[in-house]
Parts: structure tokens; sequence; C-alpha cells
């Protein structure tokens, strides 16, 4: 009987609203919708060998500006209306190649590293998620970071669904930043969009309602910190 309830909880929360990811934050400024981020769908991810997984864009040159902004500097997203279900909340950034810019560049191949990760709480029993129900969601740039232009991507992994291939739900955006007074940090592990998950990964494939876990690592490699 428990079990069939908490069936009955995971398919209600299936219905629930989607969110996107519209706004850049810098510094405490909240810039305007798409101006700074690549527009995507309403909607999740469920596919990650889909190239979508990478950023998530309506459609190529959807006109996002880039932002400048200083390594150390506190950067992120608004998320609208806000992050409606439980799971982790990553960011990873990756480098423009020389010849390309932020606007131009698809963030194909080996170039993502991860720079942010949050993942579970446990507590009597129950696993949380501190990003449920938040409207703003950011983290500070290593001041390591070497000056360039980058694309920002923010990911948060919907596991409401998760207990079986396919359920997890991927919410994407991708930002677009120019880094100045940067250092001389070397970031890594590098991945690439698709490829750095599967869809049998503990961190993607996962029932968290019951037996409720008494752990959790997200998917992707380590966060590079600088």
């Amino acid at each position: 009987m428990k079990s069939a309830i908490l069936s009955l909880i995971a398919v209600a929360s299936t219905a629930s609203a989607h969110y996107t990811f519209p706004q850049l934050i810098a510094n405490g400024k909240t810039t305007g919708l798409w101006e700074y981020v690549r527009k995507t769908s309403n909607g999740p991810v469920t596919d990650v060998t889909s190239s979508q997984i990478r950023c998530y864009e309506l459609a190529p040159g959807t006109g996002a500006s880039t932002y400048t902004v200083n390594a150390g500097d506190t950067v992120g997203f608004t998320a609208q209306s806000s992050v409606s279900h439980p799971g982790p909340l990553q960011f990873y950034m990756a480098r423009v190649p020389e010849g390309k810019t932020a606007a131009t560049f698809d963030g194909s191949g080996n170039v993502w590293f991860k720079v942010y990760s949050q993942g579970a709480t446990f507590s009597a029993g129950q696993m949380s998620f501190a990003s449920a129900g938040k409207t703003q969601l950011t983290f500070s740039l290593p001041k390591s970071l070497p000056s360039g232009e980058y694309l920002v991507r923010v990911e948060h992994v919907a596991l409401h669904s998760a207990g079986s291939v396919g359920g997890a739900q991927f919410y994407i955006s991708c930002a677009q930043i120019k880094v100045l007074n940067g250092g001389s940090g070397v970031p890594g592990p590098m991945v690439a969009f698709p490829g750095a998950y599967k869809a049998t990964d503990p961190g993607v494939l996962i029932n968290i309602y019951y037996p409720v876990p008494t752990s959790y690592t997200p998917p992707g490699p380590a966060v590079w910190s600088g």
C-alpha cells in the first residue's frame, strides 16, 4: 500500500508545471528575458544522448548577447516560475575556442567543466534538495578562471520520475559571458554533451520515494574549483 501511494505521488508530481531559466544574474543584477541566455523550449530534456542535453536551444542563433563579468563574480539564472521538482542543481562552463565567439560557439566537443554541484541532504529518513522552490540560482566564478568568452550552462535534474530509464528530466539553459581579469587556472576534467551522462548512471536513474535513498551523487565529473 505504501509503495502504491508513493507511486501516485510521483505520477501527480509529473503533471506539475515545467520551468525555464530565462535570465542571467550577474552580481545581483537580473538582466532581461533571454537577453544573455539562449532561448529554450518550455519543458525538459529526457534523452541524455540528444544534442539538446547541451543547451536545449529553441533554435540555433536566437540572438542572445554576451555579458561582461570579472573572474570571481557571482553569476547565475532566474528560475521561472520556480524550481518545482526535487533534484540536483549543477553549473558547467565551456571556454569558447579561438576564432569563435560565445554567440557563435555551439558547445560541441570535450569542452565542458563543472564549476558547481548541489546534491541532496538527508535527515530523519528524508531526502531533500535545497534548490526546490528557488527562483534564483547562483554560484561564484573561480578567481583563477582564465579570461575569455564562455558558455555557462545551468542544469537542474528533476528526479520525481527518475525510477525508470528516461524518466529523469533535465532543465537546462546556456548563457553567454565574457570573463575579464582572469587567472591562470587549468579547468577540468573536461566532458562533452552529449556524452557526459548515461541514462543508467546512478545519479540519473533513481527512485527517490521508496525506499528513501541514504546517499546520492549527482551525475558528471568532479567540480573544478580553481
